[in-house]
């Protein structure tokens, strides 16, 4: 689990392959203080094991699956990626609970400035777009953010200068993709409020309807 409030930006240094598997190697500092083999760090949103690190590195085994379905897989050497420690039991929770499993990617379509805030707009599927709202959250490349705008498929996020600078996201143009994880209290209840409605459909059955199909 994760707060979405980025600790570091680390370097992406490179791609080895293995059977079945690929294993990343990043440049950081500030997340592996403490760390230890095994312990989960957020790259870019993404919950990746530590398999192996060193005072000023790590590596982090990720399946080929991950890799298709997030930006990992076009990271190039010297990118920078958001980097984030799990969640110890006594940290402070400035963001919003992010758990590191990506629910897809998506495109950039409009980085502009207004006044000292940058406004980034980018389309996300019809999938993830029910599960977004207006003034909620999402972590986008596991940055914890707020929903400016959600509509037709476009979505608007609104960054403060600290966010912009501290993160990867300044290094963002048009076409690129970011890894976007909703809410996930937003995805249970989509879940519960279908069933419910499920339920009800199923029990309706009046007066009027019995009489219509012959029962009385």
């Amino acid at each position: 689990m994760f707060t979405g409030i980025i600790q570091e930006k680390g370097e992406f240094i490179r791609r080895n392959k293995g059977d079945n598997k690929y294993q990343l190697e990043i440049a950081a500092e500030t997340v592996l203080k403490n760390v230890k083999t095994g312990d989960s760090i957020a790259v870019n949103g993404v919950c990746l094991t530590v398999v192996d690190f060193s005072d000023n590195y790590f590596r982090a085994d990720v399946m080929l699956e991950t890799l298709k379905a997030t930006n990992l897989v076009q990271l190039a050497g010297g990118d920078k990626v958001n980097l984030e420690q799990a969640l110890q039991p006594n940290s402070f929770i400035g963001g919003h609970f992010v758990t590191g499993h990506i629910d897809d990617t998506a495109e950039i379509k409009k980085v502009v400035t207004e006044k000292n805030a940058k406004i980034i707009t980018m389309e996300v599927t019809a999938e993830v777009e029910k599960y977004i709202v207006k003034k909620g959250s999402a972590a986008i490349n596991g940055v914890s953010l707020t929903v400016m705008e959600i509509e037709d498929n476009l979505l608007t996020i609104s960054l403060i200068p600290e966010t912009w600078s501290e993160t990867n996201l300044a290094d963002l143009s048009v076409g690129d993709k970011v890894n976007i994880e909703t809410d996930m209290l937003g995805k249970y209840i989509y879940k519960m409020l279908n069933r419910e409605q499920s339920k009800n459909a199923k029990s309706k059955i009046s007066k009027e309807f019995l009489a219509e199909n012959g029962f009385i």
